[in-house]
């Protein structure tokens, strides 16, 4: 592998070239981006230089897709007249089934591999970017390609000390809706509770609150093409979740007697 490019060169993106780069990668690295996120990944070394598509598709071995979902989507679209047909794409998209599914539809001249390196924090943006951001983290690979450029890519998710899980689309989609989806609208959905019911809380809250709602910070741009990528799988996880919520009120009106399963479940942790 001698060339990689990453469109979107945002917080994943330049993680993953600063990743590259600390691993012993010593091939080019070019980025698709903005102007000014491609002077912000240049100046903190997650690329060499910045480049069109076209120019980043017919030369790079390993196509790295870390834009929003929308972009990931519509990227793909155009890739299949312009790519190096030996080439690799894989993706960091936070939803699986509609990217693997838009893949199969509209790349036929090279390898695809739907991807996403479980690792991220509310900063955005390559200035942000951490070479060990996927350090311990699961990187989950939506099959086990045994393509040439695939088998190199596999090889340096290791040597990012990130943890290989190979998972199909679907099991995925349902799996991080309650991992990870269902944790930013319950976090998002707190904050606008306190916000809205009792905004001075926060002067005598202690870490526990800033803790549960610090995922709501998050940018609202990513997580609206997570949402509505992910809507029946997200929905059946608010629907545990609401249920949750409805069985604590009922024990709160019970005044959380010793035989509740919260009681118990204070207890199992104390």
């Amino acid at each position: 592998m001698r060339s990689v490019a990453i469109v979107g060169v945002g917080l994943i993106g330049g993680s993953f070239g600063l990743a590259l780069r600390k691993a012993g990668f010593q091939g080019s690295i070019l980025g698709v981006s903005s102007a000014r996120s491609v002077a912000e990944g240049v100046e903190s070394g997650c690329i060499d230089r910045g480049a069109t598509l076209e120019e980043a598709a017919a030369a790079a071995d390993l196509i790295f897709l870390s834009q929003p979902i929308s972009g990931i989507l519509e990227t793909i679209r155009l890739l299949n007249p312009i790519v190096n047909p030996n080439a690799l794409v894989t993706d960091a998209g936070s939803a699986k089934q509609a990217i693997v599914e838009e893949a199969r539809r509209s790349l036929t001249r090279c390898e695809f591999l739907g991807g996403h390196p479980m690792a991220g924090k509310e900063s955005r943006g390559a200035s942000a970017a951490d070479a060990d951001l996927f350090r311990g983290r699961p990187w989950v690979l939506t099959s086990e390609s045994d393509h040439p450029v695939a088998r190199v890519f596999r090889k340096w998710i290791v040597l990012f000390g990130a943890r290989e899980l190979i998972m199909d689309a679907a099991t995925h989609d349902r799996l991080v809706a309650w991992g990870s989806h269902l944790p930013q609208l319950a976090s998002t959905a707190l904050a606008a509770a306190v916000g809205r019911n009792a905004s001075q809380a926060s002067q005598v809250a202690g870490p526990g609150l800033f803790d549960m709602t610090r995922l709501a910070m998050s940018s609202w741009d990513l997580w609206r093409d997570i949402l509505d990528t992910n809507r029946a799988a997200v929905s059946e996880a608010l629907d545990g979740y609401i249920a949750e919520l409805q069985r604590l009120r009922e024990d709160l009106s019970g005044t959380f007697s010793r035989g509740t399963e919260f009681a118990r479940g204070l207890r199992e942790r104390s």
